[in-house]
């Protein structure tokens, strides 16, 4: 997820540029650049690896001149984060620059087209690909820059919003969007772009949100034109927008931790785009196509990881058992890299990392790799260590993930796990065919059941406040949910400084019953499954102690009522992706209740984003 700002108009376009890239930075970090058509029609590019901050310093000595430009704050996609591969891009002949956001599927095949017409590339991203594919459509087809971009257009596979300027063309900026989000600010004798309204309120509150498919012309002291790829004239919708500046940092949520657990329908749509099939019915991976037989060939699965992203493991491990039938197992990496591990040539070991760089799991990784086994890594950051060192793998592709508590990355992590697992399941022939269209169709509705999921969020903020005296609380949960209740367990830890445990609901009878009381909350995941009758008996066993239960149930139950405190009910799913749907109760219920406690939500003491040594 990148940030993209644009100006066109009579006043200097650099301060503007710069201050919409500090609003959209929780957008991006890997890098930012700007670029401006000067006074005298250069068009002048500076772009530096990191934050808004170091461009601003390595543009102090620059001519910055300029009252049209672009800019970009990039979270990578494709090509390492460095200043080479950040935007903007410039063509072959630098009459052109680009910046984007989205990602281009079929870029490594334009690439190859254009490198034997002699293009040169300059660097390893996607996006240059576009820009050059634009110039050589305009040099041999003799077109001016918009109908380049449509024809351009119709050959790229994936999504973007991207903003082009021609230096022979001073006074004019196009723009496109698709799957990816892109607004036009329309103010006096001037025009603003922008990633979202942020960059843009300041300015004006009428804007024009493109639609799939659209093309905004704007030309100075021009009506702004949007049409489609197909050159279909699109009537302006002008809409009014109403932002607290005070808030926009974060998208206009208190914290991004809430940001970012709003973000998961978005993201989980990310994640899957380009992987499932616009029918919903088939998943394809790229490392599944480019090493068919590795994966099939696998004797065993091992899972690395720390932290949250072990508790994606383990229901990676009960998918991959289920539907491949292979044996899995799921290891702290900073267990496994100590303990003279069995790996062997038939192994494959999937390392999952949010960061790409936990320094335990990278060197679980680089201890495998030296026995022979496959490595397959499930990452966010692009370019990050763990996918350098790993022989493939797939990004999750949830955008940069700000607060120190994990959210979006889990569930991103669950989709890739499930989306590998059908893969792999379907290659085996261990799946029918029947059931794997049943699961690619609802993992599809995932996004738009998560949305029905947020909205337990005001509840939630009213439960809140009768847990904050608590100094320990039990949650439990019993097959595929047994991860979820880890990981509300951690997500408490984290961020609100309560002592709490994630438990298999029948392992309650072997120690953790000893210590309910009415002062211990518990917490049960009890959606509708094959052991659903179980975790019933279980919450029985808890009332019977004094136990306080608060209970997550799929819609329609009316059974656990009778047992709980309290229930917070959940869109039905099929059981192997409720961990998608209960984690965000979980994830709300830790947010409020450190909210009531008045704990630093996104910054918790002793935590780091990333952990780097061990």
């Amino acid at each position: 997820m990148c940030g993209i700002v644009g100006y066109i108009g009579k006043k200097q376009a650099y301060p503007i540029l710069i201050k919409g890239l500090k609003r959209l930075e929780y957008r991006g970090y890997d890098s930012a650049g700007v670029a401006m058509i000067g006074e005298c029609g250069e068009l002048n590019v500076y772009k530096t690896k990191g934050k808004v901050d170091n461009l601003t310093e390595y543009c102090n000595d620059k001519d910055v001149s300029g009252c049209v430009g672009i800019a970009h704050t990039r979270w990578a996609t494709h090509g390492e984060p460095s200043a080479r591969n950040a935007h903007p891009h410039y063509s072959r002949s630098r009459n052109l620059a680009i910046i984007h956001n989205g990602i281009i599927e079929n870029y490594a095949d334009i690439k190859v087209r254009l490198q034997a017409e002699g293009v040169e590339f300059r660097s390893d991203t996607d996006t240059e690909v576009l820009v050059q594919l634009v110039e050589y459509i305009m040099e041999k087809k003799n077109l001016p820059l918009l109908e380049a971009v449509q024809v351009a257009l119709h050959q790229v596979i994936g999504a973007y919003a991207i903003a082009i300027l021609d230096r022979r063309e001073p006074r004019q900026i196009v723009a496109a969007r698709k799957q990816s989000p892109l607004v036009v600010g329309i103010g006096e004798d001037e025009f603003f772009l922008g990633s979202d309204a942020s960059p843009i309120v300041e300015y004006t509150d009428r804007v024009v949100y493109l639609e799939d498919g659209n093309i905004a012309l704007i030309r100075l002291d021009e009506e702004l034109r949007v049409i489609t790829i197909l050159g279909e004239e699109q009537e302006l919708k002008v809409k009014t927008v109403d932002i607290d500046l005070g808030q926009i940092e974060k998208g206009g949520y208190e914290h991004f931790m809430l940001k970012e657990i709003f973000e998961q329908p978005e993201c989980l749509m990310n994640c899957m785009r380009g992987r499932i099939n616009v029918e919903g019915n088939h998943v394809t991976l790229s490392a599944m196509i480019d090493h068919r037989q590795r994966l099939l060939g696998a004797k065993r699965i091992v899972m690395v990881a720390c932290g949250t992203s072990w508790h994606a493991g383990l229901v990676g491990k009960q998918l991959f058992e289920s539907l491949c039938g292979i044996p899995c197992e799921v290891e702290y990496a900073s267990e496994f890299r100590y303990r003279n591990p069995v790996v062997t040539k038939d192994d494959v070991v999937i390392a999952i990392s949010q960061s790409g760089e936990t320094a335990d799991t990278l060197a679980a990784v680089q201890l495998a790799k030296e026995r022979g086994a496959f490595i397959y890594g499930v990452c966010n950051a692009i370019g990050s260590s763990i996918p350098r060192a790993t022989d493939t793998g797939t990004y999750i592709h949830v955008g940069p993930e700000i607060g120190v508590a994990s959210t979006k990355a889990f569930t991103g992590q669950v989709a890739v796990l499930s989306m590998l697992a059908l893969c792999l399941a379907k290659e085996r022939g261990s799946v029918s065919d029947e059931q794997y269209g049943e699961m690619v169709k609802e993992l599809t509705l995932m996004p738009r059941k998560m949305e029905l999921a947020l909205k337990t969020n005001e509840q939630i903020r009213h439960l809140a406040p009768i847990f904050t005296y608590a100094k320990n609380c039990l949650y439990l949960g019993r097959g595929y949910n047994f991860p979820v209740a880890l990981e509300g367990a951690l997500k408490l830890k984290e961020i609100s400084y309560i002592h709490a445990e994630g438990y298999p609901a029948a392992e309650m009878k072997h120690g953790p019953i000893a210590l309910i009381d009415s002062e211990m909350p518990v917490f049960v995941i009890a959606t509708h499954d094959h052991l659903y009758e179980k975790v019933i008996s279980n919450i029985q066993e808890v009332r019977a102690r004094g136990g306080r239960v608060t209970a997550l149930v799929t819609e329609g139950d009316t059974r656990i009522q009778k047992y709980a405190d309290h229930v917070v009910t959940l869109p039905d799913t099929l059981e192997c992706f409720q961990p998608l749907l209960a984690s965000i109760p979980l994830q709300l219920l830790a947010y409020h209740i450190a909210v009531c406690k008045g704990k630093d939500v996104d910054r918790p003491r002793n935590l780091a984003k990333s952990v780097t040594v061990e």
